[in-house]
């Protein structure tokens, strides 16, 4: 019931922590990129995959059952899948109780997703280093839907509002209820192209031959001077200063001794400084 893969096409991510815990997976902090349902980019709904709720080919689908904004799942409707894009609209607060475990998770609705029959929660967390976590969910498994009543609770204000207002990651509820911008396909395909640009390069910066103290010297040299390589397992930094194995400060050297006019002691006792500070950390 785990869904792999479907954070959306821009990427950066990933730098946050990823903890997974069937049947959801959970997902580091994002910037607000709009992909799937939430824009003009959506894939079709008749191309959702069949739950495997119900029987005779048929969708789980919400129902309210009254009382509370209490939804329990059934069957189809009219032999036709309702999309999830209807069942789970996008900015409302629901709370999904889910099988196997019986677990409950409560989350805004980023977005769904047909083709993988999946949703996408949101739970801003003001209090920590991370913007938000992102909740992605098979909808499959979803054994019970609670929505949120966000006017009433808006109206009645106090604790429970303020949770929700922490939750959703908004000043005020009513901003819920605001159209959602316009996505740009082309935007969101230069993001991933230049990620994966990033990625390829930094695929490059690790050297398999090298020792771990070895990588850790190039990693700060890289941050301080951006322009270094491996060359073998010396690491060669602007071109002009080597650092042999074992890296240590008494191993840089100038290639060809500072004679073509370019960097000269100054720059390399620089880097003769941030290597013994690299060994000391």
């Amino acid at each position: 019931p785990v869904a792999h893969g479907i954070v959306g096409r821009p990427s950066h991510a990933a730098d946050a922590p990823v903890a997974v815990a069937p049947p959801a997976i959970f997902l580091g902090a994002e910037p607000r990129e709009e992909f799937g349902t939430r824009g003009s980019t959506a894939p079709m709904a008749d191309k959702a995959p069949q739950s495997t709720m119900g029987g005779g080919g048929s969708y789980s689908v919400a129902k309210n059952s009254g009382g509370g904004g209490t939804n329990k799942t059934t069957t189809k409707t009219a032999g036709k899948a309702l999309p999830l894009a209807t069942t789970y609209p996008v900015n409302s607060v629901v709370e999904l109780k889910l099988a196997p475990s019986g677990d409950t998770i409560r989350g805004l609705v980023y977005c769904t997703d047909e083709i993988s029959n999946s949703i996408v929660l949101k739970r801003s967390l003001a209090r920590a280093s991370l913007a938000s976590e992102i909740t992605v969910i098979n909808a499959a498994c979803v054994l019970n839907k609670k929505t949120i009543d966000v006017d009433n609770e808006n109206k009645n204000g106090g604790e429970g509002s303020e949770k929700l207002r922490e939750l959703a990651g908004v000043s005020d509820l009513t901003d819920l209820k605001l159209p959602l911008p316009h996505v740009s396909r082309k935007a969101l395909e230069e993001r991933e192209r230049r990620a994966i640009r990033l990625a390829e390069e930094s695929f490059s910066h690790i050297n398999q031959r090298a020792s771990p103290e070895g990588q850790k010297i190039f990693d700060k040299l890289l941050k301080a001077c951006n322009e270094v390589a491996w060359r073998g397992e010396s690491i060669l930094v602007l071109k002009e200063i080597r650092v042999d194995p074992p890296y240590s400060a008494e191993d840089c050297s100038l290639i060809g001794g500072g004679a073509n006019g370019g960097l000269d002691e100054h720059s390399l006792n620089r880097v003769k400084k941030i290597v013994r500070a690299a060994s000391q950390s």
